[in-house]
């Protein structure tokens, strides 16, 4: 299957720089995966789509102000540190600006030396791995002398740094946020609950992956970058209960999604306790296995998210809404609004 065949025109001016103030206040699209309706509407109306009984996943994993400036200790000169993955003993997989700078051996001072670094690998395209140096808790340095890494469509600057992250963020280790989860305040979601639909969480550390384009041709030689996950034993046990009561499970986000196909995938439609790393590349042809219906944002042309999404509610079915939702000038990306496809 070919790239281009998820290709659509967005103008430039519907990518959302800035985050609303009240994250209910999205618009909100509302797409029949079946016959490719499309209804018009506001976020906070969200739980008049939901049933009792049915399950809402939220991806519960926390960005990291994962973007360090620092300087080479021999020369002073500045240098960029994106942190990807949590390594053993102290060590960082990461991508470095400009890398011709770092070999081997090279010490890193961050913040006059609260942080400090040294490269002990070079890998291509920027990547260094470093081993870091510091003194107290790694996270509470890294709050002090971290910006977030916010996506590269996004020109300006993040006046609240907790704008992106979601409100239930509590598992430390993502280099970008699950962005459908934005929209939701805890208000929201007592609001869900009250309604007689399960909350749950399960965790996906998002990998820079997410923003990185899709350079071949043919989807089928496009490879997944492996990304972290686990689902506790409760919401194992609660969602295989929903399964077997004939009630609906709604994903937030293609983060959770992809969590919850991995599962379900390995234990025959089932979930159970779980951890471990996802490379699942979800396009159309794919038989859903765990998920009935899904809350997204407004995606990147030719991404491997339009086309998760696409396998989800038809090709035709999402550029048709596409087209609707430039044409009504939704806002698009991470601090965009809202889709729900039922």
């Amino acid at each position: 299957m070919k790239v281009d065949l998820f290709d659509f025109n967005l103008p430039e001016e519907l990518i959302a720089q800035t985050p609303l103030k009240d994250r209910t206040s999205s618009r909100l699209m509302v797409l029949d995966k079946e016959t490719g309706a499309v209804r018009h509407d506001v976020f906070k109306h969200i739980v008049e789509y939901l049933q009792p009984g049915d399950a809402l996943v939220l991806n519960d994993t926390r960005v990291l102000p994962a973007r360090l400036f620092g300087m080479k200790e021999e020369t002073g000169a500045k240098l960029e540190v994106l942190l990807l993955k949590q390594l053993e003993d102290d060590q960082w997989e990461t991508l470095v600006k400009p890398a011709k700078r770092v070999k081997v051996g090279t010490e890193i001072i961050f913040g006059d030396g609260q942080l400090r670094a040294v490269c002990v690998e070079e890998s291509d395209h920027g990547g260094r791995i470093l081993k870091f140096k510091y003194e107290g808790i790694f996270y509470e340095v890294l709050e002090q002398l971290g910006e977030m890494p916010l996506p590269p469509y996004i020109k300006e600057q993040l006046e609240d740094r907790d704008r992106y992250q979601t409100v239930y963020a509590r598992e430390n280790g993502s280099a970008a946020a699950p962005t459908a989860g934005l929209h939701f305040t805890e208000e929201l979601l007592e609001k869900i609950k009250a309604r007689g639909i399960e909350v749950l969480f399960i965790t996906l550390h998002v990998g820079l992956g997410t923003f990185r384009p899709v350079n071949v041709d043919d989807i089928d030689h496009h490879e997944m970058h492996a990304e972290f996950y686990q689902m506790t034993k409760e919401t194992a046990q609660t969602l295989n209960q929903i399964r077997e009561t004939g009630n609906k499970i709604i994903s937030v986000g293609t983060t959770s999604t992809r969590t919850l196909e991995t599962i379900a995938t390995a234990f025959n439609g089932r979930f159970e306790e779980s951890s471990g790393w996802t490379d699942i590349f979800i396009f159309p042809g794919y038989e859903f296995k765990a998920i009935d219906g899904m809350i997204t944002n407004f995606h990147l042309p030719k991404s491997t998210l339009i086309m998760l999404i696409s396998a989800l509610a038809g090709r035709e079915h999402v550029l048709e809404a596409y087209k609707q939702a430039v044409e009504e000038r939704y806002r698009f990306f991470s601090f965009g609004d809202a889709m729900f496809i039922k």
